[in-house]
């Protein structure tokens, strides 16, 4: 519901999407928005039912070859935006060359989708499996995966260039940014400028904090499973951690509604106003019923 209003509020706003700074985030938006629609709802029936259902191969195979370009696309996406915010804040006159923004700025959101279905289409659709290691009764058919489970090179590949560099980044980019900000704070003083920077990076901080949460338990894990120990808190994993990456698709909308502080108001304002005329439309009816007692 959260995420039909803010599509029905950039539909009158759309200065929002033309700004280049905000492309970025809403591609991650629609990223987030083809999880909510397709795949939660598959969750959602096997926690109903107990069961992947139907318990077939060919389902476990296209889910989990959605799943994982949605995750990993999600990751670049937060990566490359957390790479763009420093010429954004820093040096967004490089960008009015086309050429440059071009290569700076769309192509490296073109391959945050590109690669990860290029990718996926070879690992999970291509790579020669039996199919008979799918577990039914295991959320995702237990992310069984044969290039997870036998290919030793492309499972370690796929932790550490697919899960690990995009964290990585997101994390070493935003220490960096915080600090060039506050630093330049100190030396340029123009509030007009600041807060402008300020606003791009609370938006950047409040969706990577979010992802942060959703993603380093089950990250941390994995990588325990695919280099020491593949038992190692196999069932908090299958059980909690991945279930975890879900706040994320849920709380994302609500973070995208921060930056509309207008359409926040006027939600809040309708809000109380129904909450006020609920009070009043009881209060007579109380009266009412003291008299006549």
């Amino acid at each position: 519901m959260v995420t039909i209003l803010i599509f029905f509020h950039l539909t009158k706003h759309r200065t929002f999407i033309r700004a280049p700074q905000n492309h970025g985030l809403f591609i991650l938006l629609i990223v987030n928005s083809v999880q909510l629609v397709f795949d939660i709802p598959l969750s959602l029936n096997f926690y109903i039912s107990g069961y992947v259902n139907p318990p077939v191969a060919s389902h476990c195979i296209w889910w989990t070859f959605f799943e994982y370009i949605i995750y990993v696309s999600s990751e670049y996406l937060l990566a490359i935006i957390s790479l763009q915010r420093h010429i954004f804040i820093f040096h967004q006159h490089i960008l009015r060359k086309r050429w440059i923004c071009h290569l700076l700025h769309y192509l490296p959101l073109l391959f945050c989708i590109v690669y990860p279905t290029v990718f996926y289409i070879y690992a999970v659709l291509l790579y020669p499996c039996n199919n008979t290691q799918w577990d039914f009764s295991s959320r995702v058919c237990g992310f069984a995966n044969c290039y997870l489970m036998y290919g030793s090179f492309l499972g370690t590949f796929d932790l550490v260039m697919n899960n690990g560099v995009p964290v990585a980044i997101d994390i070493i980019s935003n220490t960096v940014l915080i600090a060039r900000v506050f630093l330049q704070k100190r030396r340029v003083r123009q509030l007009s400028r600041w807060r402008q920077q300020r606003r791009m990076l609370r938006q950047l901080l409040s969706v990577s904090a979010l992802y942060l949460v959703g993603w380093t338990p089950f990250l941390l894990v994995y990588i325990v499973n695919v280099l020491v120990d593949p038992t190692f808190l196999n069932y908090i994993q299958q059980n909690y951690f991945s279930d975890l990456i879900y706040i994320i698709y849920f709380f994302f909308p609500w973070v995208w509604l921060g930056f509309f502080p207008d359409l926040t108001g006027r939600i809040v304002r309708k809000c109380c106003r129904q909450r006020t005329d609920n009070v009043i439309g009881i209060t007579p009816t109380r009266i009412v019923a003291e008299s006549v007692l």
